[in-house]
């Protein structure tokens, strides 16, 4: 049973070349028909699924979270991998979290990645109320499509559950944190005038990815849902100069491609100049450890001058006085009458003297720093 026309999975065979197309939050692959089939009209092989929970009624959103809907994208692209020789991933709005999750995990297996009003957070205040409010409101009314063109065909809930959207709040999180991840070539189309997902959010993303080659394209007459706006063939065009630039190598995965060889061959004539051999009485590695030793701090030693005569009176006092301790605790001897007092005294004393006569004299000190 479904609330939602027209919401069934898209799978549309083309070349070899694929398009993951993922939807967004409480909608459908109605929400994104017209762009699923300009991208198939151009050639490609494109799959939009049905994400768990959506298309039908807005109370089985709320018996999934994110980790289903997770599954379902790389399933599905796992699946256009096995037929097709490039694949490349798009996804609008939460569709866009999800795609660009995938970037983050598998970056190395995709061609490149489109994302559509991207959201990766809301800093709505009620939203921070959702881990309490999710139990005690099973839904709330939704503001309805956010489409500039009158009589847009129905592709979403009326409602937005409350679970499901405190799931995806906190998968909002996990994709923001690893944004630094993505390193493929990446296209990142907003809307100025979306009133659902704020711009702010495909600014966030364009700062924080690691990809070299980003191409920003702007939407300044549609709403959030730009497939079914007035710039929906925008959006197909754009998107598929983008799949084809990235396939002829005029945007690429790495950076400047000339930079990086000059580099490579300035490190090759530095390393050929070396010697690894370990048959030579000394290898280069031999020469990097001496050189690592020659560099470690070596600490001065002290030079310790030879006592005076009053620093050896001390030492004799010192030494001295424990002898008498000493006689006078085994045999009790007490030359003096006065017990281990003699013994004592000629102790400390010694010692005082001793560390009086060692400690430096303050005229020996400067008012600048000993090198």
């Amino acid at each position: 049973m479904t609330d939602i026309p027209n919401s069934e999975s898209l799978t549309l065979s083309g070349g070899k070349i694929g398009v993951l197309v993922l939807h967004g939050f409480t909608g459908s692959p109605a929400s994104i028909s017209p762009w699923v089939k300009g991208l198939h009209a151009a050639g490609f092989t494109v799959r939009a699924p049905r994400l768990p929970g959506h298309g039908t009624r807005w109370e089985d959103l709320n018996e999934t979270s994110w980790n289903d809907w997770f599954a379902c994208a790389e399933e599905e692209f796992q699946t256009l991998k096995q037929t097709c020789t490039k694949v490349f991933v798009a996804g609008f709005s939460m569709g866009g979290a999800l795609a660009l999750r995938l970037a983050e995990i598998r970056g190395s297996e995709m061609e490149g990645l489109i994302v559509l009003n991207p959201s990766i957070y809301d800093e709505r205040n009620f939203l921070r109320l959702l881990p309490a409010l999710q139990h005690l409101l099973p839904s709330l009314k939704s503001s309805g499509s956010d489409v500039s063109v009158a009589n847009a065909p129905r592709h979403s809930y009326g409602r937005i559950p409350l679970r499901a959207l405190n799931s995806l709040r906190k998968f909002w999180k996990i994709v923001e944190d690893d944004l630094h991840l993505v390193d493929t070539p990446l296209m990142v189309g907003y809307s100025i005038n979306d009133h659902v997902v704020h711009p702010a959010n495909s600014e966030t993303v364009i700062d924080n990815v690691y990809s070299v080659d980003i191409r920003e394209v702007i939407f300044e007459k549609s709403f959030h849902n730009v497939a079914l706006d007035v710039e929906a063939q925008a959006l197909i065009e754009e998107s598929v100069e983008f799949i084809h630039d990235v396939l002829t190598g005029e945007l690429a995965r790495s950076g400047d491609e000339d930079e990086r060889d000059l580099i490579d061959a300035e490190f090759s004539a530095i390393v050929s100049g070396l010697s690894l051999d370990e048959s030579a009485p000394t290898s280069f590695l031999d020469n990097l450890d001496a050189l690592e030793e020659q560099e470690k701090f070596q600490p001065p030693d002290p030079i310790i001058p030879p006592p005076d005569q009053v620093q050896r009176a001390g030492l004799a006092g010192l030494i001295g006085g424990v002898i008498y301790l000493f006689v006078h605790l085994v045999f009790h001897f007490d030359f003096l009458g006065i017990g281990p007092w003699p013994g004592i005294i000629a102790f400390l004393s010694g010692i005082g003297i001793y560390v009086w006569r060692t400690a430096r004299p303050e005229e020996d000190f400067d008012d600048g720093a000993i090198v």
